[in-house]
């Protein structure tokens, strides 16, 4: 598989988060590596993270097992684009 940066990484995560829960492309480009999501963007409740991990997956072509999701990697902007570049490294 090609190696993906990080810039590209992070403009997945934009994309899925654009996509999957329907937010505006001008706020999700504004988005910074502390800007809250779970909690703070009332599109992303318990139902949308499945529906965004999963596209998460396809996009980035990893496997995010349920044991690592947590409100740790949902916290952030920052640390939810951290943990999809972890997994392409891993």
């Amino acid at each position: 598989m090609e190696r993906r940066s990080v810039n590209d990484i992070e403009q997945a995560v934009r994309a899925v988060l654009r996509d999957a829960l329907g937010l505006p492309e001008a706020q999700v480009a504004a988005f910074e590596a502390d800007t809250p999501l779970f909690g703070a963007l009332p599109e992303l409740d318990s139902m949308a993270v499945a529906g965004m991990l999963t596209e998460l997956e396809d996009r980035l072509g990893i496997t995010i097992d349920d044991d690592e999701v947590d409100g740790d990697m949902l916290e952030t902007f920052g640390a939810l684009a951290r943990f999809a570049a972890d997994k392409v490294a891993a």
